[in-house]
Formats: C-alpha cells, sequence, structure tokens
C-alpha cells in the first residue's frame, strides 16, 4: 500500500501524528452484507489522529470486516468512510494511505529481518542510502539491530512480531491495522509485547486501529475502543469507561467478569437509587443513573473486586451473606464463589496480601460469610 510519504524521515511524521482532537478517521452509517448475512449494521464511528483504537468482540461481531473496509479489501454496501478528510469510496487498497500488520506475520522465511523490514520499500522512489537509512531507523525502533542478519526462524515469536511491525511502519503509513496482532504468543511473552507495542506507536505517532477479541489486550493497548456485536457497535469510550460504566447488560458481561442481580427500584434520590434485590434479601443503595423510575425493573451489577469478604457482619451500607460453595487459589488472589440462599452464584476476588497459606484466607469452603460492597461499586443497568 501507498504510505503518501515518499523518503521523508520519520520523525516528520511522529510530529504530525500527533492528536489534535479532530476526527481523522470517520465512519459514517457503513454496512456490509454478504449475500443475505450482513456482517457490518450501520456502524459510525470517530478516531482521532494519533491515538490507538481498538474494535473488540467476539468471533463473527463484524470487527474483521470492518478492519479490511478501512483496508480496502472489501467495498462497503451502504455508507462511507473518510481517512484524513478524503473519502475512500473507489480509492482501492495500494493507493490509500494505510498499511495492515496481519495476524500470520507474514515474514520472508529465506530474507534476513533487514530484508524483510526493506522488502515493502523497494517499489518506492527513494535512492538505495535512502532506503538503507529507513531499515536502520525501524531496526533501531523495534530494538532489532543486533538481529538484522538473522533469519525469521532464527529469532524468538516476540521479536518476528516487532520484524512483522516495523516493516509495516517502514513505508511510513498514515493508519496502521492491526489484525490480533499479538494473538500467536504465549501469555507472558504477549504481556510483555503489549508495552513495547504502545511504546511504540507512541514514538511513531502513528494512529493505530487494533482488531482483537482478547479484553485484556484491548484494555492495555488501546487509548479507546469500540465494543461490537452482531454487526453493531454497542458502546465507545476509553478502558476505564467501558470497565467502569457500562451502558448494557452484553457489555458489562462481555469485559471481565461480573454477577448479574435481578433488582427492583424504590426510590430515587438525587444521584442515589434505593434498590430492593431479591437475591440478596435485602436494599441496598446504587449511583442513580439517567431513566430510572420508581417501581422499574433493573439489572444490578458486581465485579468481583469490588466486594468484600468478611466473617462478621461489616459495617457497611450494602451487606448480605453466603456460603463458601468454591475457591480457587492464583497466587496473588484467590477467587471465591459464593451461593446465595436462592442459588446465585456470586464471585468475590481476595488479594493475598500476606505469604500465610491457607491459614490467611478469610474463609473456606462451607464457611458462612458476609459480601459488602460501597454504592459506588453497584452498575444499574437498564438495557
Amino acid at each position: 500500500m501507498d504510505s503518501g510519504i515518499k523518503g521523508a524521515p520519520l520523525a516528520a511524521a511522529t510530529a504530525s501524528g500527533a492528536a489534535g482532537g479532530a476526527p481523522f478517521i470517520r465512519i459514517e452509517d457503513v454496512s456490509k452484507s454478504f449475500g443475505s448475512f450482513q456482517a457490518v449494521r450501520n456502524v459510525s464511528l470517530q478516531i482521532t489522529k494519533g491515538e490507538i483504537f481498538a474494535l473488540l468482540g467476539g468471533s463473527g461481531c463484524g470487527k474483521t470486516t470492518l478492519l479490511r473496509m478501512l483496508a480496502g479489501f472489501e467495498t462497503p454496501t451502504s455508507g462511507r468512510i473518510f481517512i484524513d478528510g478524503q473519502d475512500m469510496t473507489g480509492i482501492p487498497a495500494y493507493e490509500r494511505p494505510v498499511n495492515m500488520m496481519f495476524q500470520s506475520y507474514a515474514l520472508f522465511p529465506h530474507m534476513s529481518v533487514e530484508k524483510n523490514i526493506g522488502y515493502g520499500l523497494k517499489h518506492d522512489r527513494m535512492t538505495d542510502a535512502q532506503r538503507k537509512d529507513r531499515v536502520r531507523e525501524m531496526l533501531d525502533l523495534v530494538q532489532l539491530t543486533p538481529f538484522a542478519h538473522r533469519k525469521p526462524h532464527q529469532i524468538s515469536g516476540g521479536q518476528r512480531q516487532r520484524v512483522a511491525l516495523a516493516r509495516a511502519l517502514a513505508r511510513q503509513p498514515k493508519l496502521l491495522l492491526l489484525d490480533e496482532p499479538l494473538a500467536a504468543l504465549d501469555k507472558k511473552l504477549r504481556e510483555h509485547t503489549q508495552f513495547e507495542l504502545t511504546n511504540i506507536q507512541h514514538k511513531t505517532g502513528v494512529t493505530f486501529v487494533v482488531v482483537t477479541h482478547d479484553q485484556e489486550e484491548a484494555m492495555i493497548l488501546s487509548d479507546r475502543m469500540a465494543v461490537m456485536d452482531k454487526g453493531r457497535v454497542m458502546q465507545v469510550g476509553s478502558p476505564t469507561d467501558i470497565y467502569e460504566f457500562p451502558d448494557s447488560r452484553f457489555v458489562a458481561g462481555f469485559i471481565g467478569s461480573i454477577t448479574f442481580f435481578e433488582a427492583r427500584v424504590r426510590s430515587v434520590s438525587g444521584a442515589t437509587a434505593l434498590v430492593e434485590v431479591p437475591a440478596m434479601q435485602t436494599c441496598v443503595t446504587a449511583r442513580a443513573v439517567p431513566g430510572l423510575a420508581e417501581g422499574a425493573l433493573v439489572t444490578l451489577a458486581l465485579r468481583p473486586e469490588k466486594i468484600t469478604l468478611s466473617r462478621a457482619r461489616p459495617e457497611a451500607a450494602n451487606a448480605f451473606s453466603g456460603v463458601v460453595h468454591d475457591l480457587g487459589y492464583f497466587g496473588k488472589d484467590s477467587l471465591y464463589k459464593i451461593a446465595l440462599p436462592d442459588g446465585t452464584t456470586v464471585s468475590v476476588n481476595s488479594v493475598n496480601a500476606r505469604r500465610s497459606g491457607e491459614s490467611g484466607r478469610v474463609a473456606v469452603w462451607e464457611d458462612a460469610v458476609w459480601l459488602s460492597f460501597e454504592p459506588d461499586a453497584a452498575i444499574l443497568l437498564t438495557a
């Protein structure tokens, strides 16, 4: 794909890539159908220059189809896509200011690291010296200069990922699309590489759009994200917004662990709501949300780390009791499964702050316990 910048130093692209707040990518009411199947449904998004934006969702949600339309590999059935103010309708993939990094990395096994990085530059209007300078710059950027003459099979998975990233950035695209970029790495290496990827993006200032099904990956990598389901965008926001303030039961359940309770609104007073929760056999206070009305049925949601576990009844605004049904030890924390009288199971995370083994646990199997939470920890959902 054409970068639109031939022979310019990376520093120039970095300076021009600083996020300025104006929409750099505009996706306007875009839909895509394959026969009778509608893969993307009326999606509208704005992405700012210089940010990392994640498209998050399960298999078949439409995120990869949307990415391919940005790249020019698919044509929208309806709607329009603008990149840097230019309407992409009718613009083929090779003429777009876009590059794409594929999940498989697609490195040439017979070429060295530096030749893989420079492969896309061979048709650019650059001198040999300019190409060598650009490849050297990319090697330095991804910290692979000592491995320049090695073949892909002679370096680690994380290093191969960085080679693919350097090759994608070498032509200085205005937009880099990443399709499940870390899926081929093991868990520990993936966690390390996530931070490397964000550091490289911040150095270059290139706008990244990342497709992933991994919630933690989206939360770590992105400045903002769009959660998708069945071809639709369900919510857009920062990782904090999406996790702490989901606006639907689907989004709350898709991001992280959570327990849902059916509830009924008893009263609303300013920013506080009193709701009756049959499973807890009590009324609790929670932060009110728009649209609450007395008597309305709502969903109350609690995340495991927001709940405090104790043997004695706590002095807390919201408290209810249960019995330890199961527990798991994960080193840094323990996960308790608490059974309530009506059969509801509540998940509770408790940090293992001391090296005290089983004797230091708050509770063990079949113990009667109390659970408590702050009003701000409760998420009320009307959708």
